[in-house]
């Protein structure tokens, strides 16, 4: 029997447990766990406290793990004991209650504390936190004896604090230092229309004041603000955020900066210690929101079981609340530049207000108030980079479409953004499960199980779905010389990888004998990719008659004897026109039918009947030559291009390579690019960010991996941005690893084969 690792989780919050719930998902006999909480309490969401203040539900309602289930999965809990100390060089931790505890893997997930203001009297009694159960359980216990309460930030912490003491029967002021309410979260306009309706339920603001003493002899009296007036107060709530915990790791050799600082893979400086949540720095940012943190855990759990991930690569930031009864949105850049264009909607009757952000035509950020109805489809634009004929479109169908809102979104599309919950896994749990509410759909899929944002949408599918059952996609036939569509086409020539051309067209009831110039090609890129039998070749003209050939030149590079070659092959056949293309490449033009062949052949070129090929790649001037170069693109570009000069696909394909961060050969531009950066390569195919800190062999790899798997689904002339936002980035990244996984099995299956041939003599 294999020993178990020891694995030690420092704090038994939202990410920490998250992590080790998904490290059971893969292997639940992987570790024994041991888990440190500093509260008296199993795991719950702290999202929905303000829930347990407002006396909208209990502590038993908002625990995500209770007492049965760490004993079910075999977890070692200690509640109520810090851990104070940790001795990583001969990997143990201590806690307050002197308990040594030896680790093979550690996980430091000890979140954030909140930001108490420095002001004189903060000491006195009746001034309190808003941060965990025993917050909420004082500040109950005061309403039932006072009546006057100050909350000290207008964030949606203090705004969620300040609506639970209005339902406690507390009269309460809201104190913020800034313009208007929750500026992170939302512009001038939407915080605007936030503070009439919070007036309207009553409460009273003061903006732009700020804090100097908070009075009183024993316990708090009020509040003395900068400009010399004083408010009277019986309850001081400080609710002004969060700093990241980063205690454990003070006496320690773990590298912090704003917080733990970690890579892509959840790993810090020291070995076998990890970190995810809000105590961790990745890429110089800290996150707050639930989605980001459940990432990095399904991140760390794929590491510390040994599987192959991309690692985590950075979240698109979004909020969609209901602030005291009130939906908002937010997501992205929501601020307002030089750089950017605004679209913005507002409906004075319904009081709602939407704010679309895009920055060179594609969408980066957004804020609705009122109306979040269509909250994650903006969101998935924003990850997509949309353009503004997405956001036309989405804004097109009236608010009251609600099914053909649904009926639109993709099985692919995120609805529970915290916990990465797609349309597809909710319709498939309905229909498999047979679920019957909101509530079975969170405890089978775990969406609107976190901020509870998405729970409307959530309903809007459960309803759609149990009227109208799965939508089924419209079929769009691939021309008029049939019914069939592409997946259908595919899907035949897979079916009968031995018949022609002519068969494939029979089967499918093609109504036009030999096709049309838009099915003709398809059928032969489809056949050149899934069928065993070779389609015709098919030379294309150009507009006079002659043809065009055009000489590859690897990575843009071109050498004396090959550039000495062409000069001859010109002059031998008397090329009337040689043109630089973009990409960069050369072409040559005004070739006769009869010398087509010859001059490919001198050229070295190969004769392809499907589909198009790689233009180009294109690089700069390398690391010897470039200023802030950090990798040798003139070396990858020209291995790429021997790598892929063969290789045929749906529509042409163009990869950019830049050796530094500075993108000098404008790569982002092309279908695939590829940037030099001080970790390593990152690779990026359209808009969507796929791999960094790869090495060059690694680069070389995946490229071929994302180019092959686009080969292979791709629709014929789908350009490679638009499969990306079909098949969906999580799906595309997922298959890719599975191709690398295959590929380093086989290899060591062949090693192996060979050591044991020559063993064997």
């Amino acid at each position: 029997m294999v020993n178990k690792r020891k694995l030690v989780v420092i704090g038994n919050g939202m990410a920490g447990v998250r992590a080790v719930e998904e490290i059971l998902k893969i292997d639940s006999e992987a570790f024994d766990i041991t888990i440190f909480g500093k509260e008296p309490h199993p795991n719950y969401n702290r999202i929905l406290l303000s829930k347990v203040l407002q006396g909208d539900t209990t502590v038993e309602s908002v625990t995500l793990n209770n007492w049965q289930w760490y004993k079910d999965n075999g977890i070692i809990l200690y509640t109520d004991e810090q851990v104070v100390q940790l001795v990583a060089e001969e990997k143990y931790v201590v806690t307050a209650k002197r308990r040594k505890v030896y680790y093979d893997d550690l996980i430091i997930a000890t979140g954030s504390i909140p930001f108490m203001l420095p002001l004189p009297g903060a000491e006195k009694e009746g001034v309190t936190a808003f941060r965990d159960i025993s917050d909420c359980e004082k500040m109950i216990e005061y309403s039932a004896k006072y009546k006057k309460a100050i909350v000290i930030g207008g964030g949606l912490l203090g705004l969620e604090a300040a609506r639970g003491l209005l339902n406690l029967g507390m009269k309460v002021d809201v104190v913020h230092i800034a313009e208007h309410l929750m500026e992170r979260q939302l512009d001038s306009l939407a915080a605007e229309m936030l503070r009439k309706e919070l007036e309207n339920q009553g409460m009273n603001f003061l903006l732009q004041a700020s804090s100097v003493e908070i009075t009183g002899e024993e316990r708090v009296d009020g509040i003395r603000f900068a400009d010399g007036s004083w408010r009277e107060a019986d309850l001081v709530v400080m609710a002004v955020g969060v700093r990241p915990n980063t205690e454990i790791a003070a006496d320690t050799e773990i590298e912090v900066n704003r917080a733990i600082v970690v890579d892509d893979y959840m790993r810090t400086n020291l070995p076998n210690v990890y970190a995810v949540g809000e105590c961790v720095e990745h890429r110089g940012s800290v996150y707050g929101l639930v989605a980001p943190l459940y990432e990095q855990g399904k991140v760390l759990a794929a590491v510390l079981c040994g599987q192959s991930h991309e690692g985590y690569q950075g979240s698109v930031l979004s909020t969609q609340l209901k602030v005291s009864g009130v939906d908002v949105f937010s997501a992205g850049e929501f601020t307002e530049s030089e750089e950017t264009v605004l679209l913005k909607w507002y409906d004075g009757v319904k009081n709602t207000y939407r704010k679309v952000v895009l920055r060179n035509q594609e969408v980066v950020g957004a804020v609705m108030f009122g109306d979040t109805s269509t909250g994650s489809n903006l969101l998935n634009m924003i990850q997509q980079k949309a353009g503004y004929e997405e956001v036309e479109k989405e804004f097109a169908a009236t608010a009251v479409d609600v099914d053909g809102r649904i009926a639109a979104m993709a099985d692919h599309d995120l609805v529970c953004a915290c916990n990465g919950v797609t349309k597809g896994t909710i319709t498939n749990a309905i229909c498999d499960e047979e679920l019957d509410s909101v509530d079975d759909v969170k405890a089978c899929t775990k969406a609107s199980s976190s901020c509870g944002g998405c729970r409307p949408l959530v309903a809007d599918i459960l309803d759609y779905v149990q009227r109208c059952g799965v939508a089924t996609k419209i079929k769009q036939p691939m021309c008029t010389c049939t019914t069939a569509d592409h997946s259908e086409l595919i899907e035949m020539i897979k079916e009968s990888a031995e018949d022609t051309q002519e068969a494939i067209m029979l089967r499918l009831g093609w109504s036009t004998v030999g096709g049309c110039e838009i099915c003709r090609p398809a059928i032969r890129y489809y056949m050149g990719v899934h069928s065993a039998k070779i389609p015709e070749i098919i030379e294309e003209k150009t507009a006079d008659g002659t043809y065009m050939v055009s000489p590859r030149l690897h990575g843009g590079l071109i050498g004396t004897e090959q550039l000495l070659k062409i000069t001859e092959i010109v002059k031998k056949y008397n090329i009337p026109l040689v043109k630089l293309a973009t990409g960069p490449r050369m072409e040559l033009y005004g070739i006769r039918q009869q010398e087509v062949a010859a001059v490919r052949t001198e050229l070295a070129l190969e004769v392809h009947s499907y589909g198009y090929g790689l233009r180009a790649v294109s690089t700069c001037s390398g690391s010897r030559y470039g200023k802030n170069a950090m990798q040798d693109s003139l070396l990858l570009g020209f291995q790429l291009e021997k790598e892929l000069e063969s290789s045929r696909f749906p529509t042409e394909i163009t990869i950019g390579i830049s050796a530094g961060v500075d993108d000098q050969a404008k790569a982002r531009r092309e279908d695939i690019s590829l940037i030099g950066a001080p970790g390593g390569w990152e690779l990026y195919g359209g808009s969507e960010r796929f791999y960094t800190a790869m090495t060059m062999s690694e680069a070389l790899s995946m490229t071929e991996a994302l180019l092959s798997l686009y080969q292979r689904t791709a629709f014929y002339l789908e350009e490679l941005a638009e499969w990306v936002v079909r098949t969906g980035i999580l799906s595309i990244r997922e298959e890719m690893i599975s191709q690398k996984a295959a590929r380093r099995s086989a290899d060591k299956k062949r090693e192996t084969e060979v050591a044991l041939s020559h063993a064997m003599g």
